[in-house]
């Protein structure tokens, strides 16, 4: 079929499936898109391709900017497309656009006495809303700085577009860079209708933020239980009380006996969540969690526990920051846990196209979080944990819920974690049989989980891995073909006295000198010290292997046998399952 002919059909599909967060109708025009859709161009080198969308026909007429231009343009050729636009005051490429806003902005914001606050999905935005950038400066009443930089920072940014601007010290400058999507003939009455517009904003912030000061987290926890998390799952009040119950468990799984910080770390998840019932937050969602710390520091809470309210949302986003702090750490896992089995609790399980409560973000940030604090906190107990609070929710709710049983919530979760620990290991620089072959024993244990990976990668670099993989499989796989006859294998290890070639005493011997090895290597987490000495089993392996018969015809002769190979695979068990390495 003709490349013409596919795309006719392709395009309105295409375009009829644009996701956007709010879609609008256009007097009766029967689809939503984001605006309404006056013209649409679309060419195959010099051919148009025929297709109507939403009563528009296509053809090879463009528009130019509708102030600077106005003119409609006839393409000859698809390749025409940016070099006319440009002509016609439209930058179409729209990273040539973001870096002409970026030195707009830095050259504007040099100009008054400063550099502009750094975000690069401003920048992102503001490349979007525009055709063809003019950056025009503005400034605002110094007395609006007496309200914190976020909430100012915020206000400029998300209701207004705007770039914030900083001096040479870092501190905040009562002044902005808006970008016009126009060029006008008087600058400065363009910044005044900036500046008239802001400053409605600004004096509803200071108002927000006078007001916050007069409550205080006593009134706003008073008023999380009228906020609702899920319905199922309760109002934020509870979740809190969920989160602060976990948080003092796994405070003492991960430092047990530290009191102070167990006390710190439930203090910052009792306060967590009440700045979301302040004036503040509640106008600027995106300060959640920045304005807890702000105001625990008004209201007299430690620095600690200041730190850690802002620092339990993190990794907001990702690649984002972590948490800084111990009781931050501790707080931000106790948070993640109780969402993930929560949700997982009442089905609320991510699919390919949704993700409403963000549950992949936050169970990598709960392994990142694990592994930058090297927490070796037991995932599955913790799940565990976080279940029981969340089932006891439940429970006593009073609601007659049909909700999945523990057990299969319990595998469910895991299963979901173990998925993400295996794409974080191959993002890592992992190869994907070596994830497979160090998540196929536990991922219970974190830190300990990328030492193993680690390890196995740097002795699959050996000269002779090969055959000691392929030694180490061959173990496995007779154990595992022994196990589906249903043949027993002493648990009590092998008996030298039914041995009947030397081989065997070789190998037994040297089973005990590396398990005596490993183990002591394993309690100081020496990992790949601990894989190097079991490595050296390969020589009295490949011997035993050359000279005897596994399957004798001696039961006793046969069982003693395989209850040797039984050892073997115990000691790299813990380590990495080699029937994973390709």
């Amino acid at each position: 079929m003709p490349t013409v002919e596919v795309l006719k059909k392709l395009l309105p599909e295409i375009i009829g499936q644009i996701p956007f967060p709010k879609s609008m109708r256009w007097g009766n025009l029967p689809l939503a898109f984001a605006r309404p859709v006056t013209s649409l161009c679309a060419l195959y080198g010099k051919k148009v391709i025929p297709f109507e969308f939403n009563t528009i026909k296509s053809s090879r007429f463009v528009w130019g900017h509708f102030f600077l231009s106005g003119k409609k343009l006839s393409l000859a050729h698809a390749d025409d497309y940016a070099r006319a636009l440009e002509k016609a005051f439209v930058t179409a490429d729209i990273e040539k656009r973001r870096a002409s806003i970026s030195k707009q902005v830095m050259a504007a914001a040099a100009k008054m006495g400063g550099k502009p606050v750094e975000d690069e999905g401003l920048l992102d935005t503001v490349a979007n809303l525009v055709e063809s950038p003019f950056a025009v400066t503005g400034s605002f009443d110094p007395v609006f700085l007496e309200v914190p930089e976020p909430v100012l920072v915020t206000a400029m940014a998300q209701h207004q577009k705007y770039f914030a601007l900083k001096d040479d010290k870092g501190a905040l400058l009562p002044g902005f860079v808006a970008i016009n999507n126009t060029k006008v003939k008087d600058p400065g009455f363009s910044a005044k209708g900036h500046e008239r517009v802001l400053r409605a904003r600004l004096a509803d912030a200071k108002f927000f933020f006078d007001a916050d000061k007069n409550a205080g987290f006593e009134k706003w926890l008073e008023r999380l239980s009228g906020i609702m998390f899920e319905a199922r799952l309760g109002t934020v009040a509870q979740k809190s009380a969920r989160v602060e119950k976990l948080a003092g468990w796994i405070s003492g799984q991960a430092v047990p006996g530290d009191e102070a910080l167990k006390k710190t770390t439930m203090q910052a998840a009792r306060l967590c969540k009440a700045d979301l019932a302040s004036q503040v937050v509640y106008e600027f969602t995106t300060l959640q969690g920045v304005m807890g710390r702000i105001y625990a520091g008004i209201f007299g809470q430690s620095p600690a526990v200041a730190n850690a309210i802002e620092e339990h949302y993190r990794p907001v986003r990702a690649g984002g920051l972590l948490p800084q702090t111990p009781a931050g750490a501790l707080l931000a896992l106790a948070d993640k846990f109780d969402t993930l089995c929560g949700c997982f609790a009442v089905g609320l399980v991510p699919t390919g196209a949704s993700d409403p409560y963000a549950l992949r973000r936050q169970t990598i940030g709960i392994l990142q979080i694990l592994l930058d604090k090297n927490l070796a906190i037991s995932v599955e107990a913790t799940v565990d944990e976080a279940l029981k609070n969340v089932y006891a929710h439940l429970d006593s709710s009073g609601k007659v819920l049909k909700l999945p049983a523990r057990d299969e919530t319990r595998a469910k979760i895991l299963a979901f974690v173990r998925d993400r620990a295996k794409n974080l290991l191959v993002e890592s620089g992992c190869a994907r049989d070596t994830t497979a072959a160090a998540i196929a024993v536990s991922i219970d244990d974190v830190p300990l989980l990328w030492k193993r990976a680690k390890a196995i990668e740097k002795l699959k670099t050996l000269p002779d891995f090969e055959p000691l993989a392929v030694a180490f499989k061959r173990v496995v796989n007779i154990l595992r073909q022994a196990a589906e006859k249903g043949m027993e294998i002493s648990k009590d290890g092998p008996k030298e006295s039914l041995f009947e070639k030397d081989c065997e005493k070789e190998l037994l011997k040297a089973v005990g000198r590396v398990r005596a090895k490993t183990e002591q290597l394993m309690e100081k987490g020496a990992v790949e010290a601990a894989l190097l000495e079991v490595a050296s089993l390969r020589v009295p392996v490949d011997r035993f292997f050359e000279d005897v018969m596994i399957m004798a015809e001696d039961a006793q002769v046969r069982n003693n046998r395989l209850a040797l190979l039984n050892a073997i695979a115990g000691l790299f068990a813990g380590i990495a399952d080699f029937s994973e390495i390709a």
